[in-house]
Order: structure tokens, then C-alpha cells, then sequence
């Protein structure tokens, strides 16, 4: 477990729709914990201690701490402040990357985050973004297997490609070797009707977002 808990880096990102127990919640004990820029904000409101901050810092209020790593970023950047911190999870070797507050606000910044799980899956590494509402996962022919999942509802799109090959165990309308197109949004509202599911992209790359209230 320890190894585990070592592995793994949960990156908060400043979205300005911020819950401060799921934060500290979903942090828990033992992860590595980098802040992007106003995120820093959140994790103080929500009593985290970061172990690493990275940002231009335009938008984070109040003086920042002289006993945490910081990176500072130039303002004209090409990448993202949550992007840059999921540089420094990958070089340092993290394989279980967590996105808090990384949705709402800005849609480009959303779209942005989005992308960044593919990056981090092209990279070998697991990714997810967590809301207290939310869970959104990127899968590449690959089979997950899901548990505690009876009455949520999920939704599973096409993403970065014009389709996917899908197969739905457990779940309200089964699938077996399905195309989904990007062209066509019919992977939308689904729900799980066993506690135990399973999700098969046999082809292509497929955005999975599970609504984490039944």
C-alpha cells in the first residue's frame, strides 16, 4: 500500500468551483501534491499542505510560502500552469496522476485539462480528473473493470479520433464491439445496472465520464 500511495501525484488546478472537503477528501494521506497557480488558494482553504507549487501566479491571492517548492512560470507560456504540473508529476516518476478542480470556469481551460489525460496516458502513466460530481477517465484499447457502480450514470464519447470500437458489460443498454463516431454523440446517458461493469475500447480512444451521484 505504501508503494502505492507513493506513486501516486494528485494535481489541483484553480477551476474557481472549488470544495474544499472533497479536496481534502480525495487528497488524503501520502500522495504528492502539486497546486497550479490559484490552486494554491483551494488547497489552503481546504487545510492541504502542497509539496510542490507551479504557476505564472497571476491569479493566486496572498503571499506565497517560502518552506514548498515553487517553480515559477513566465506569463507567455505555451502550455497550461496544470499542464506544466503534469510535466513535473511525469518527470518525477509518478504512474497515478489525479486532476482536482480541473473542471468548470473557463471552457478552453476544461478542453485543456481534457487533453492532458491523453498526454499522460501516451506517456504510460493512469490519469483521471475527480470532482465531487465526476469522474472522467481516457481509455485506449484497453478493458476497465468497474465496482460500486450500480445506478450511476455514465456516458462514453469518441475522443481525438472519428470513432471507437466499444463493448458495455453490466449495463442498462449492453454493447458488444459497438462503433461509436464523433460525428454522432450516442454513447450519451447510459447506466450501470449491475455493481460490478465493464468497459472495453477494442479500437480507437474513448472519453469515459462517470456522474458519481446515482
Amino acid at each position: 500500500m505504501a508503494d502505492e500511495i507513493k506513486r501516486r501525484c494528485v494535481i489541483i488546478s484553480g477551476s474557481p468551483e472549488c470544495d474544499p472537503e472533497f479536496l481534502r477528501k480525495e487528497v488524503g494521506e501520502g500522495a504528492f501534491v502539486i497546486c497550479a497557480d490559484l490552486g494554491y488558494d483551494h488547497a489552503r482553504r481546504a487545510g492541504i499542505t502542497p509539496s510542490l507549487l507551479a504557476g505564472d501566479f497571476d491569479s493566486c491571492g496572498g503571499e506565497l510560502p517560502e518552506d514548498i517548492e515553487i517553480i515559477r512560470l513566465k506569463p507567455e507560456k505555451d502550455f497550461s500552469d496544470t499542464l506544466h504540473c503534469v510535466f513535473e508529476a511525469l518527470e518525477r516518476g509518478y504512474s497515478e496522476i489525479a486532476l482536482l478542480n480541473a473542471l468548470g470556469g473557463r471552457t478552453d481551460h476544461t478542453l485543456s485539462n481534457l487533453y492532458a489525460l491523453e498526454y499522460i496516458r501516451e506517456r504510460g502513466a493512469n490519469a483521471a480528473i475527480l470532482s465531487a460530481t465526476e469522474e472522467i477517465r481516457l481509455l485506449r484499447d484497453e478493458s476497465i473493470r468497474l465496482s460500486g457502480v450500480l445506478g450511476l450514470t455514465f456516458s462514453l464519447f469518441p475522443f481525438g479520433c472519428e470513432s471507437a470500437v466499444v463493448s458495455y458489460k453490466g449495463a442498462k443498454y449492453p454493447l458488444d464491439r459497438g462503433e461509436l463516431r464523433s460525428s454522432l454523440p450516442i454513447g450519451l446517458s447510459n447506466e450501470f445496472v449491475s455493481d460490478e461493469a465493464e468497459i472495453e475500447v477494442h479500437s480507437g480512444k474513448a472519453i469515459l465520464l462517470i456522474d458519481r451521484l446515482p
